[in-house]
């Protein structure tokens, strides 16, 4: 089969899935087995030891460089949230105030905007959700590298003192919470519809 630049497999299956494979669910990461031979340019080291001054030190700064690039993934992560959640808020805040002015026997006024809502709210929920795949990705090659230092404070020692993601009194991953998010919302906006066209003007 070919293979991309990345190195990803590069054929006619491509891009294919069902709809729900492509726009809602967040596959789990690869494990650090499926990386680890595409992380060394030549051979993997069996251990820290064997790599020469010159190369630890080239390691170390591109490890640093790997983390702080993961970092500033999740930083734009939340910023693209706290985007979408003002812009939602303010959509909220402004129906309650023209509240008024919405003409239920004009189904356009209506529908129209409830399309647009939902289609941003999509947009909202495909954000979040690239990066939380990216930023998952990510974790796995810092693993991979950590396999060779001499210390795994992030893939082995943090993951393990947070209980792995499986007691969610030490932690509850975030990308959980905030994935509802979006779908709320458009829960909200349609409900608001069908009250809109259901319930007539004045209606007590």
């Amino acid at each position: 089969m070919p293979v991309s630049a990345h190195g990803a497999p590069d054929g006619p299956d491509e891009g294919r899935g069902s709809v729900w494979d492509r726009w809602v669910r967040t596959a789990a990461p690869p494990p650090v087995a499926e990386v680890r031979g595409t992380l060394w340019s030549g051979a993997p080291p069996a251990a820290w030891d064997d790599l020469p001054p010159a190369t630890r030190d080239a390691v170390l700064a591109q490890y640093d460089a790997y983390v702080e690039g993961a970092d500033r993934v999740s930083a734009r992560r939340a910023t693209a949230n706290s985007f979408f959640l003002t812009l939602n808020t303010a959509v909220v805040t402004a129906v309650g105030v023209l509240g008024a002015e919405v003409r239920p026997d004009v189904p356009a006024t209506l529908v129209v905007p409830w399309v647009a809502l939902l289609a941003q709210c999509l947009a909202w929920f495909s954000v979040l959700r690239a990066y939380r795949q990216l930023n998952a990705a990510k974790y796995v090659v810092i693993g991979a590298i950590e396999e060779v230092l001499p210390l795994s404070p992030w893939w082995r020692a943090e993951w393990r003192a947070l209980g792995a993601g499986r007691d969610p009194a030490r932690y509850r991953p975030v990308g959980h919470v905030e994935a509802l998010v979006p779908a709320l919302f458009a829960l909200a906006y349609t409900a608001g519809l069908v009250l809109a066209l259901v319930v007539p003007p004045g209606a007590s």
